[in-house]
């Protein structure tokens, strides 16, 4: 038995997934396949640093060294070929915190901000609540697979927008952007002098022979234009110990960013997220590999059991992270049916599409990072729903 079919009781441990099921589904009686987050151990390197920096029991300000920083430039450099220097990071707790620095930084009330829909929810709060102006650039959904729409990309940006958020790889549609799409986005955000904020928080969540690119690797002049979102806590299933990084290679703007951390008293990691980014981008590589695949065997078993079984579901064509995007409209069921019927009927705790945009009206996301057979318990729950409506 391998290190991913292990399965673990998270149940009394303050699990978000786990623990907050009666609040989320109203009901315990499901299966949760929720929020992004995974049901394995992270390395056991990284178990190891975390213990170890525990048994010295003192807890003090942590400095982000040289080495953590290293680790970082290392990491970046071969899985993603991407060559960045030390001075050009910042740190946060997380990838959404960065994100509303960054908006709080670079925009100001009333400004126009672009998003690719159905897209990750925070991205929604992240401009509104700082009274920004969402402005939407559909995906265009055809064939089972999600492309971007350059044309109205473009229409848009000429209103007057002001930032882009890109998620990439993209949350929930499982997108690994290609280079000709990067670069044609990048053209554009360029040409109408719009700042691209990328949540690359998925990077490198790709199953095997997909490339995630970073945007601002493309070019200097990119980079210049670019603020770059990244972590291993999706990677490393890290997200409870809230490390994460943000590169821009633009002093102005990097400094502007920094004055916004500052101001908001966000400038520090804490000394275990310290600790994992750093053991997990030393010594994680074997074990991403691994995950890699699984995830990969996982995606393939969930469409193909689906495509067997009830072909009224479709799983959508993915290229990376581990979640999956189902679409559902023949079920009939508007987005209120299809939640209530899913927790109810098939007793999973799934996340409803339309949480991710009205786009996601018939769709649900399903999270396929779990054992085998918790996976196949829930694929057999919703099979059986299905086939029993």
């Amino acid at each position: 038995m391998g290190i991913f079919d292990l399965q673990h009781n998270r149940k009394n441990t303050r699990s978000v997934k786990w623990d907050m099921l009666k609040p989320m589904f109203q009901t315990e009686d499901v299966l949760p396949m929720w929020v992004a987050d995974m049901d394995f151990k992270a390395p056991e390197q990284v178990n190891q640093a975390l213990i170890e920096r525990a048994q010295h029991g003192i807890y003090g300000y942590t400095v982000i060294d040289d080495e953590v920083k290293n680790s970082i430039l290392k990491w970046l450099s071969q899985r993603h070929q991407w060559n960045i220097k030390q001075q050009w990071l910042s740190f946060s707790p997380g990838v959404v915190t960065s994100l509303h620095m960054a908006v709080q930084a670079f925009t100001e009330p009333g400004d126009k901000i672009i998003i690719q829909t159905p897209v990750y929810t925070p991205f929604y709060k992240v401009i509104e609540s700082h009274q920004r102006e969402i402005v939407k650039n559909p995906l265009i959904y055809k064939n089972n697979y999600y492309q971007i729409d350059f044309a109205d990309f473009e229409e848009k940006l000429k209103q007057g927008v002001k930032a882009f958020i890109l998620c990439s790889p993209h949350n929930p549609v499982g997108r690994v952007w290609k280079k000709d799409e990067l670069t044609e986005l990048a053209r554009l955000c360029m040409k109408h002098n719009v700042l691209i904020i990328s949540d690359e928080i998925h990077g490198d969540l790709t199953f095997p022979g997909e490339v995630h690119i970073p945007i601002a690797s493309l070019s200097e002049e990119v980079a210049e234009q670019t603020i770059t979102c990244m972590s291993p806590s999706k990677t490393f299933n890290l997200a409870g110990l809230q490390a994460s990084y943000v590169v821009t290679s633009n002093k102005e703007k990097r400094e502007l960013l920094d004055a916004q951390f500052a101001k908001q008293g966000v400038n520090m990691l804490n000394t275990m997220g310290n600790t994992a980014l750093e053991a997990a981008y030393t010594h994680g590589e074997s074990w991403l590999d691994e995950l890699r695949h699984l995830l990969k065997n996982h995606q393939t078993y969930v469409k193909e059991m689906f495509e067997e079984h009830t072909p009224e579901l479709k799983v959508i064509d993915s290229e990376g992270t581990y979640l999956l995007w189902i679409d559902c409209s023949a079920l009939k069921l508007d987005h209120k049916e299809l939640k209530s019927f899913m927790i109810k009927k098939a007793r999973v705790g799934l996340n409803t599409g339309v949480d991710y945009g009205q786009e996601g009206d018939t769709f649900m996301r399903i999270n396929i990072a779990c054992p085998r057979a918790t996976l196949e318990e829930g694929v057999q729950r919703i099979i059986s729903a299905v086939k029993n409506r």
